[in-house]
């Protein structure tokens, strides 16, 4: 099969396409044969040397994909074979073909390409796990995200809308704060103007956002613990402006403030599973009524996997990018 897989890291014109085996399929597993791959910033990390796969996940990137099972391992259910799914995968989207336990696989609607079905597992899986399990957001909260325009905030201003939140991002010009505004977030904030702390406070009347979901770590940790109200909660997913942080261990304990984080990747089979089930009780009947569909901004051949890259990176893209695997 064709597929992307560097043989060490670099930038983006290391994702050149080679051959490599069709993957076996072991029990409990699927085949799928991928119609469309999502690109998301962990591949982009992973193709620079800086996240590696975790222990027995292939060397291929891509953590989701859409496609049609063509072979199913002992134990994986004969009915899935044919049908079309979607499916978080911990490595080997950027392929013809993927294997993936079938548990963390799901059915396509008739609502959906198969390249918008790609856009949803890694971003959906994200939000549902930290915005809802993790930060306990429910009807009638505040919320803040940063990274508005980017595949984890659209979709995040997508689930906030179905589930009553009231969602704030921030976004790094006016366009793309348009850009969220027109998607449905309630408030946009233009981070290289703004102080999103000044403008959280104003938003809430002081009173501050019930939970933050941040991917950008380092000097912002501090600043967005300010924008919690008492009782809030913090949830990392990345650290895009570093690792560490000082924070005011005080504060924290004199406002009852809560700090975690995930990350999905390095998650067990039961986990992912267990989060797929629950995605398709509470979001896939909005899915399958067309009242929830992915930000799409661009898709891409496979053969220009490395122009995909270059534009996560250069920050310019809003909603998801996609590799196709027809030319």
């Amino acid at each position: 099969m064709r597929a992307i897989d560097p043989e060490s890291p670099g930038g983006p014109e290391v994702l050149r396409i080679v051959e490599r085996p069709v993957p076996t399929v072991a029990a409990g597993d699927v085949l799928v044969r991928v119609a469309a791959a999502g690109v998301n910033r962990p591949d982009v990390l992973q193709r620079k040397g800086g996240y590696p796969p975790p222990p027995g996940a292939p060397s291929i990137p891509g953590l989701e994909i859409s496609g049609e099972v063509v072979a199913v391992g002992e134990g994986a259910g004969s009915e899935l074979l044919g049908q079309p799914v979607c499916a978080l995968l911990a490595g080997g989207g950027y392929a013809e073909y993927a294997s993936v336990p079938a548990g963390q696989c799901l059915p396509v609607p008739e609502t959906l390409s198969m390249l918008e079905a790609a856009a949803l597992p890694e971003t959906l899986f994200t939000v549902w796990t930290n915005l809802f399990e993790r930060a306990y957001a429910i009807e009638g909260d505040t919320v803040l995200v940063h990274g508005g325009t980017s595949g984890i905030g659209t979709m995040a201003i997508s689930l906030a809308k179905l589930f009553g939140l009231t969602i704030i991002v921030t976004a790094g010009s006016d366009a793309k704060c348009a850009a969220a505004l027109g998607l449905g977030a309630d408030h946009a904030i233009n981070y290289a103007t703004q102080d999103f702390v000044a403008e959280v406070r104003a938003i809430t009347a002081g009173v501050g956002v019930a939970a933050v979901l941040d991917m950008v770590g380092g000097d912002y940790l501090p600043r967005n613990l300010k924008c919690l109200a008492d009782d809030g909660r913090h949830v990392s997913i990345a650290v895009q402006r570093g690792a560490t942080a000082e924070i005011p261990i005080f504060e924290i304990m004199r406002r009852r403030l809560t700090l975690t984080g995930s990350t999905l990747r390095s998650r067990d089979t039961a986990f992912k599973s267990l989060v797929a089930d629950e995605l398709h009780r509470t979001v896939w009947p909005h899915i399958e009524a067309g009242r929830l569909r992915p930000v799409m901004d661009r898709s891409f051949p496979l053969a220009e996997a490395a122009d995909a890259h270059r534009r996560m990176e250069a920050g310019d893209h809003i909603g998801k990018i996609v590799l196709t695997m027809a030319d």
